[in-house]
This record gives C-alpha cells, sequence and structure tokens, in this order.
C-alpha cells in the first residue's frame, strides 16, 4: 500500500473545489441507494448501509442528501433512474492493473467511457477474473498520525482484528479482514480518531513499481478514470515511490 494514503492526501488539498464536491456527493449517493436497495433502509440490519452513510458523513454529505438517497433507494422516492452494480477489470498504462467499481444506469455508456479512457492511454479492458485474481477485498482505515500515535495504532487495531498496521509518511494505515470493518471503525471512533479514509477496498497482492514519469502517468489515467460519473471506484496495484510522491505535490 507503499504512498497510497499519501497520495489521498494530496488529491484532497488540490481536489477541494466545488465542481468535484458535487461529483463526490453523486459518487455517495449511488452507493447508499444500492446499500438501501439491496439491503433495506435499516442501519441496524445493514452493515454496508452503515458504511456507505459513514463514507458520505466523512464526505461532509448534508443529512438531507444521505436521507433522500436511503429513501430512493427502498423505493419511497421514485426519480426514474434504475441503477445498477458493475465491476470491470482492465490494464492501465505499462501494464499496470485495474479494477473499477461502477454504479450506472446506462451500462453500455459505462463500458464505452472506460475502454475509450484505457485505449487513449494504451491500455485496454480485460474479461472478468483475469485481473481481480491480484487483489484482495479488505476494510481498509487511514488516518494522521497526529490523532494517534502509531504505536497505540497498531495496538488497538491489532485487538480489533486487523491483519496490518502500516505508517505512511504521517498516516497511519490498518488493513483487516471485511468482517472486523465495524469493530475497528468503533474502536477508533472510541479513540476520538475520524480517518479520512475507511472503506473496503481491493488491495493489490503484490504491487509493481515504475519510474516516476511512468508513475505520473498511470496515475493521470487512474485520476481520469475516477471523474467519469459511472465510477464508483478504481483500484490499481502500483506502487507509489516517495519520489513520485513529491513529484505529484511540485505539480
Amino acid at each position: 500500500m507503499s504512498g497510497h494514503s499519501h497520495w489521498a492526501t494530496i488529491r484532497r488539498k488540490k481536489g477541494a473545489n466545488d465542481a468535484k464536491k458535487g461529483a463526490s456527493f453523486t459518487r455517495l449517493a449511488r452507493e447508499i441507494v444500492m446499500a438501501a436497495r439491496n439491503g433495506g433502509g435499516d442501519p441496524d440490519s445493514n452493515f454496508r448501509l452503515v458504511l456507505a452513510i459513514e463514507k458520505a458523513r466523512a464526505g461532509n454529505m448534508p443529512k438531507d442528501n444521505i436521507e433522500r438517497a436511503i429513501r430512493r433507494g427502498t423505493g419511497e422516492d421514485k426519480d426514474g433512474a434504475v441503477f445498477e452494480e458493475i465491476t470491470y477489470e482492465g490494464f492501465g498504462p505499462h501494464g499496470v492493473a485495474l479494477v473499477m467499481d461502477c454504479v450506472t444506469d446506462n451500462r453500455n455508456r459505462a463500458v464505452a467511457e472506460i475502454r475509450h479512457l484505457l485505449s487513449r492511454s494504451g491500455g485496454n479492458m480485460a474479461e472478468a477474473g483475469s485481473v481481480s485474481w491480484q487483489f484482495s477485498r479488505n476494510s481498509y482505515f487511514a488516518f494522521a498520525k497526529s490523532q494517534l500515535d502509531f504505536d497505540k495504532a497498531f495496538e488497538l487495531a491489532l485487538e480489533a482484528g486487523a491483519e496490518d498496521v502500516q505508517e505512511d509518511g504521517e498516516n497511519v494505515e490498518i488493513i483487516a479482514p471485511v468482517d472486523a470493518f465495524k469493530k475497528i471503525s468503533d474502536a477508533l471512533k472510541n479513540a476520538g480518531v475520524t480517518p479520512d479514509e475507511a472503506e473496503l477496498r481491493m488491495i493489490a497482492k503484490q504491487d509493481i513499481e515504475l519510474d516516476v514519469d511512468d508513475t505520473l502517468s498511470v496515475l493521470r489515467v487512474v485520476e481520469s478514470l475516477e471523474e467519469l460519473d459511472d465510477i464508483q471506484s478504481v483500484f490499481h496495484n502500483l506502487k507509489i515511490s516517495e519520489e513520485a510522491l513529491a513529484a505529484l505535490e511540485a505539480e
């Protein structure tokens, strides 16, 4: 996971404008809609909905927007759009593996936009299963060490079921099984920690490392994919070096 949380911090600093915030709210709302549709609108019995709501709150999404999205998911508030979840797989520049989670009301549009962007950058779409085997789905948390020092975070996370705790610059990263998400989330909350990132994500079993210029070219493709309306998340197996992070901050 080297450099991933630092990269996310840089993007948050550079992307804090109203247009991107609006796009973020759209993605957060779609996640809530799908969680409520698949598991019902009661967070007490729908873990995925709890996760989606927590993520929305962390993104400063207004309470009214969250409640409206839940009503849309349960069918109480009909807007005419019918969303479906799809995961696409592919390769970016230099053979970097990509897994792209989508929520879309138009499957043909989604795949066409992704295929066009990957082809333009020298990548390509891949068959289902040909890339995802390189990843595992895990709970993931990242927060600044100023909230809780590494030693205390390490002890807290392991007691709550984490598999790995790492330092990434000024951040702490916690990786855990999917079913440990709530226990770790509660433990962090009780310790007064508000994570910058708290989600289920696909984590590469083995990263690949490129030189700085090639790393930046791949990250630009990832960012372009994330800007597509239908994309919820993009996961990759690229190791982001300290040199690449410095170059990103200097842009």
